[in-house]
């Protein structure tokens, strides 16, 4: 089976790995992407939430079967220490992590809520993080989430300027 994980092709041996397959063994055992955390096992936690196709996805329950043809991200392509995603920099700003250990499933969710919804009210991003953190964080995830929409919003007008600025400049 070929799966699509960060922007990259892998090419997994059958044998190796069965369509039903939890995706979330996938990618720590086979793919080495341990930033993706194994809590419950049963979708109930969140820690393991990966996109696919841009969805929030439980990856503990969801077999590799599912993702066939579909794009899979995770933590590991949301943003590095050189180039954090906004949501990254909100959470340190807001110092968000204490054990850390749920985290990177939050943050796995809070972006594909701001992809959707460059705004979320308090209800919003409740609703949208189901995700448990037994460290009780989530005033400071709601925060945090606020921090990285405003941010995102002052980007937003730049990043619409800047082709019609380029456009102007080479004509």
């Amino acid at each position: 089976m070929e799966l699509s994980v960060n922007g990259q092709r892998h090419q997994l041996d059958d044998a190796v790995a069965e369509p039903q397959m939890p995706l979330l063994w996938v990618l720590r055992d086979l793919l080495d992407l341990t930033g993706t955390k194994f809590g419950c096992g049963v979708a109930a936690c969140g820690a393991c939430t990966v996109h696919v196709d841009g969805q929030p996805q439980r990856s503990c329950v969801l077999p590799l079967s599912a993702v066939a043809g579909k794009a899979v991200l995770t933590i590991e392509a949301l943003g590095s220490a050189a180039a954090p995603h906004v949501l990254q920099t909100a959470w340190v700003a807001h110092q968000v992590p204490q054990c850390g250990y749920c985290q990177s499933g939050m943050l796995m969710a809070a972006a594909a809520l701001l992809a959707k919804n460059p705004n979320p009210s308090d209800t919003e991003i409740d609703a949208a993080i189901t995700n448990l953190c037994r460290c009780g964080s989530y005033p400071r995830v709601r925060d945090a989430i606020k921090s990285a929409a405003a941010a995102l919003r002052a980007a937003a007008p730049a990043r619409r300027a800047a082709p019609a600025t380029a456009k102007r400049a080479s004509a």
